[in-house]
């Protein structure tokens, strides 16, 4: 059985301990979440020693399943001040599922300020002193840890921003070529993780062993079925391999909902030049990899390895979102800058999407004008150099444009929005305002029956719909969290009933019983409803489940469209809740 280590870091020791019943099967963000909810003074400060970082494979991370290696983080936020799960790719939850990691909970505070690793394999956890790695990025943290305990091992991770306690600090996964590429992004989880002690978790799973289904028959069945709706749908079988997931540029900006210099236009003029269709040629054209996978397992390979003009490796990627918030969100159009700010939001250990549009804000502010490629470079070397100007602008947007005066800042409860406007988008809309976690896409990706066409059709410009589109997405996306599997099944799964057929039969089959539809939303609307109630405690309201006032006021063309999802509509996205 897996089991859950405890590990506190004002005593330096580790416990080790069974799950609960209440426990035994939930994963990923349903077990992040239950931890975090169930043990978390929802008033604490985030980067007090009440608060905890709980790391946890998802339910079927480790046991071959299709697109299944995601790792979850949660803690209560220190940029939202909410509950948040942040979770990524890379080989790091397939490794601790292999040795029998259910969760790692790290607890308490150190006093001396010092710095630790984590050595995690089949035999348990050690804390050992890391405080040769004091000051380090990702990528020279993780080349020193393969130096040290040779190439088989995965890293989790943080950067120069994650020790300064930043808001916006990651925490960083390698992938398979053991870079520190993919990264639990949102809400400065890296900053708790930093405020642990913590620098880098180095796990062992050369001796590890897969975790084996109940009943093994039942578990195939249900894997072929889904790994069967994936090669057979268009987006997860030929857009994404192919053009990765940058492949939304011109769709989004098509739309009209492509977040122009600071959520100034629905429109950029130089998409085209930093689209998914450019980036393709550009990395074929020198040598780099499209078609990559950002860990063992991934049938769908969206990731891509991004070289120089000297075929150089320079980042992974980079992704839509990273490519929106460093290129159109600050009226830039070059993909060699953009990849170069990917590089160091990586190895600072920073989220990109918040980053890009802090940024954006610090042009709206005048601090550098939009489009400045090199001074938006230099914002962000800034951090690495741990100067005032750094430490604000790792912030995140809010915190910045406050600091500066700006009125226009795309947030919710403190978190940056991502890369689709809510006037043109109207259900991304609700979702940002209405996640338990701030603006958040990926929390209930309405831009699928919005935009894309897939689960249906709702018009993306009428307030219609939008709220049971929204609340239907945040409840199987907290599901699919929890299963550790890739969001990007959930193409398959809308428009292809076999393929949430399959997830159901792979979980049935590990638990060697029937699970059913119901039974996954079941856990969807469960993780959900702790969620809240956190939040409740920790004093958030209806207020808080709201958009900035400018998208109400402020028309967007080409649509001329504002956000006019009512308040009180905005209030039933949680009715199934009581």
């Amino acid at each position: 059985m897996a089991v859950i280590y405890r590990v506190n870091m004002s005593e330096k020791s580790v416990r080790v301990e069974e799950p609960s019943e209440d426990y035994l099967e939930l994963g990923g963000r349903a077990l992040t979440s239950a931890i975090v909810a169930g043990e978390v003074p929802p008033t604490c400060h985030p980067l007090s020693a009440e608060n905890k970082l709980v790391l946890a494979p998802g339910i079927l991370t480790g046991t071959g399943a299709p697109c299944s290696g995601r790792l979850s983080a949660g803690a209560k936020s220190p940029l939202t001040g909410t509950i948040k799960e942040s979770n990524a790719g890379g080989q790091g939850a397939i490794a601790l599922a292999t040795v029998g990691v259910k969760a790692i909970v790290l607890e308490g505070k150190p006093a001396n300020g010092k710095l630790y690793r984590l050595r995690v394999n089949a035999d348990g956890v050690k804390i050992e002193p890391a405080d040769d790695l004091a000051g380090l990025g990702n990528y020279d943290t993780v080349a020193r840890q393969f130096d040290k305990f040779g190439d088989r091992v995965s890293c989790i991770s943080i950067g120069q921003a994650g020790e300064m306690l930043s808001s916006a600090a990651s925490i960083a996964v390698t992938d398979p070529e053991g870079r520190p590429t993919r990264h639990c992004g949102r809400g400065g989880l890296g900053a708790v993780m930093g405020s642990k002690g913590v620098k880098v978790i180095v796990v062992e799973a050369a001796d590890g062993r897969r975790p084996k289904p109940a009943d093994a028959d039942a578990f195939k069945k249900g894997a072929k079925k889904l790994n069967t709706a994936l090669k057979g749908h268009p987006i997860t079988s030929e857009g994404l391999p192919k053009f990765g997931t940058n492949v939304l540029a011109n769709v989004i900006n098509d739309a009209g909902a492509y977040p122009t210099r600071n959520f100034q236009q629905g429109q950029f003029e130089g998409t085209e030049a930093i689209s998914g269709e450019r980036q393709h040629d550009l990395i074929v054209e020198r040598g780099g990899k499209i078609a990559h996978a950002c860990h063992r397992g991934c049938t769908i390979k969206c990731s891509r390895t991004y070289v120089d003009e000297n075929g150089e490796y320079v980042t992974k990627g980079p992704e839509y979102e990273t490519i929106w918030a460093h290129g159109a969100d600050c009226g830039i159009d070059d993909l060699d800058a953009i990849a170069k700010m990917d590089r160091l939001d990586d190895d600072f250990g920073l989220d990109t999407i918040e980053l890009g549009a802090t940024i954006a804000v610090a042009m709206e502010a005048g601090i550098i004008p939009f489009g400045d490629a090199e001074g938006a470079i230099g914002l962000l070397e800034e951090i690495g150099k741990g100067t005032p100007l750094g430490r604000l602008v790792a912030s995140g947007a809010e915190v910045l444009g406050k600091t500066y005066g700006v009125s226009r800042i795309p947030t919710v409860k403190g978190q940056a929005m991502p890369a689709y406007d809510p006037r043109a988008v109207k259900g991304i809309g609700v979702t940002y305002a209405t996640s338990t976690m701030g603006a958040d896409h990926t929390a209930g990706y309405a831009v699928t029956a919005n935009v894309l066409g897939v689960g249906g059709s709702v018009d993306p410009l009428k307030p219609n719909g939008q709220v049971e589109l929204s609340r239907n997405l945040q409840i199987a996306t907290s599901a699919i969290d929890a299963a550790g599997l890739c969001l990007f099944v959930a193409f398959a799964v809308l428009d292809d009933p076999t393929a949430l057929e399959g997830i159901c039969e792979m979980l049935g089959g590990l638990y060697g019983r029937e699970f059913t539809t119901d039974d996954f939303l079941a856990v969807g609307k469960q993780t959900l409803a702790r969620e809240r109630a956190f939040n409740a405690a920790a004093g958030f309201t209806a207020a808080d489940d709201r958009l900035p006032d400018y998208f109400k006021t402020e028309r967007l063309a080409p649509h001329d469209a504002t956000f006019d999802v009512t308040d009180k509509e905005l209030d039933k996205v949680y009715d199934f809740i009581g």
